[in-house]
This record gives C-alpha cells, sequence and structure tokens, in this order.
C-alpha cells in the first residue's frame, strides 16, 4: 500500500459518520421505507379528509413532495435575488 492509498482510507475513517457514502445509501433506504410504510398504512387507516382533496390515497406524500420542491426552488430565486458580487465588500 502506497501512502496515497493510507492518506485516503485515513481521510474517510476521519470523515463524520453523516457525510460518508455508505451512511448516505443507508440513511436513503431507512427513509425510503418509512416513507413507502406511512403511504401503504393509509389502506389500513381511514384518513378522513375535511377538504374532499386531502381525503385521496397519498395526498399527504404528494402534498409533502411539492411543498418541499416549491421551498427548495422559491430559496433557490431568492438567493439569486440577495446575493451580491464577490467583491461586495472590497474598498
Amino acid at each position: 500500500m502506497n501512502n496515497t492509498d493510507k492518506q485516503s482510507d485515513n481521510s474517510q475513517q476521519d470523515d463524520h459518520w453523516l457525510v460518508r457514502q455508505t451512511t448516505i445509501r443507508k440513511l436513503w433506504i431507512i427513509f425510503s421505507i418509512i416513507l413507502a410504510l406511512t403511504v401503504v398504512g393509509q389502506f389500513f387507516i381511514k384518513i378522513k379528509g375535511y377538504f374532499g382533496i386531502d381525503g385521496w390515497f397519498g395526498f399527504g406524500a404528494v402534498y409533502g413532495l411539492l411543498a418541499c420542491v416549491l421551498m427548495v426552488v422559491a430559496a433557490k430565486v431568492l438567493g439569486a435575488l440577495l446575493k451580491r458580487r464577490e467583491d461586495y465588500y472590497d474598498d
């Protein structure tokens, strides 16, 4: 094993556990299973909608996804509007 291999092994071990690729993959799998179980749970638990559309199957998952996408897009637009030039504070 040469020196660069040792450095890459050490840097991967020194990484925080949340930024490791293996941990990220496991978290995606776990959260996907949890999401699927909440949608499947709607087969067994009757959801009473108050506005008609919120009683549809999978409405909560679709609404949450669309709300998240909207927040990301709004944040990108807001960031583009508020960002300053790189030399903004230079004299």
